[in-house]
Parts: C-alpha cells; sequence; structure tokens
C-alpha cells in the first residue's frame, strides 16, 4: 500500500510460523510399543542335496529374543497358523505382530492373528527396514552360523539352530 516492493521470501522469513500437529511415526510407533510387539519373518536355507528349507523366526522386540523357530520344506499358511498357536498358548500372544507380505502367510494366518487377540502390521512392499529387527537377525544368523555350515537336511538344521539360539 505504501508503494515499497518486497520479496516473498522476505515477507515468509518473518510471518510466524505454525506448529506441526503432533503426529506419530513408524520408528515413535516402534518405540513406544517395544514391549508389545512381536516380528515374524522366513529365511531360507539351500541344502547339501540343492533342496530349499524354510525357517519361521518369532522375534520379540523388546530384548530382541528369539522366542520360537521352526523348520519346514514345505511352508503353509495352516503351518505358519499351527505356529502362532504353539508360540502364543492362551493369553500370552502379543499386541502387536509385524511381519511382511509373504505369500505363505494367507487368510489363514491373519484369522489366526485375530483369534490369539493380537494386531497385525503389515509392512509396505519392498520396505524390509520396516521389520528391520528380524532383517537384522536374520542377517546375523547368515553371517554367524549359516556361513560355516553345510546343511544336510531339516533335523541337522534342527540342531545348528538350536544351539546357535541357546548361545
Amino acid at each position: 500500500m505504501l508503494g515499497i516492493n518486497v520479496s516473498e521470501a522476505t515477507v515468509a522469513k518473518y510471518m510466524i510460523k505454525r506448529a506441526k500437529p503432533p503426529s506419530q511415526n513408524w520408528q515413535t510407533f516402534i518405540r513406544n510399543h517395544l514391549p508389545d510387539i512381536v516380528a515374524i519373518d522366513f529365511l531360507t536355507i539351500p541344502t547339501v542335496t540343492f533342496g530349499t528349507l524354510y525357517v519361521l523366526i518369532f522375534l520379540s522386540l523388546d530384548r530382541r529374543k528369539v522366542i520360537h523357530f521352526n523348520v519346514t520344506d514345505a511352508p503353509s499358511a495352516l503351518w505358519t497358523s499351527l505356529q502362532l498357536i504353539q508360540t502364543f498358548p492362551f493369553d500370552t500372544a502379543p499386541c502387536f505382530i509385524i511381519r511382511d507380505r509373504d505369500s505363505i502367510c494367507g487368510t489363514a494366518v491373519t484369522s489366526t492373528i485375530k483369534q490369539i487377540g493380537s494386531i497385525q502390521k503389515v509392512i509396505s512392499r519392498r520396505s524390509p527396514w520396516q521389520n528391520g529387527f528380524a532383517e537384522r537377525v536374520i542377517g546375523s544368523i547368515r553371517r554367524e552360523c549359516l556361513d560355516h555350515v553345510i546343511v544336510l537336511g531339516e533335523r541337522h538344521l534342527r540342531r545348528v539352530r538350536r544351539e546357535y539360539v541357546t548361545y
């Protein structure tokens, strides 16, 4: 109004900045609910006979402890559901279960997670960092254990796995 030309950058510099509403991102969610979260992930292992074994790992994020693991050569949704029920009997299920978008986890797994009283958090496609704790454990298992052992079969893998988890 006074005939003085002022640039937009100058006005923006002196304007009062509004505070953003507080929102919870993925890291904050995990930090707040760490004792109540379990991560699930599959690990594939080649054998000496060129077969493939699958290991299902349940990891408690509170202490980063492997709660349960099991080995199979033919995983299915029913087998995974059975592992969920065996891992969390009665009222011991966590509030949240983080899992990736494996094709092995079908509708049977989803309904089992609801039946045991947990809420599933499915990570985004091609985002392994969202299940970083489980990915880190799998990487450690590969580096510290499986890179030094040739797996003969399912029974051998169970023994090696049990000794490593105990260690």
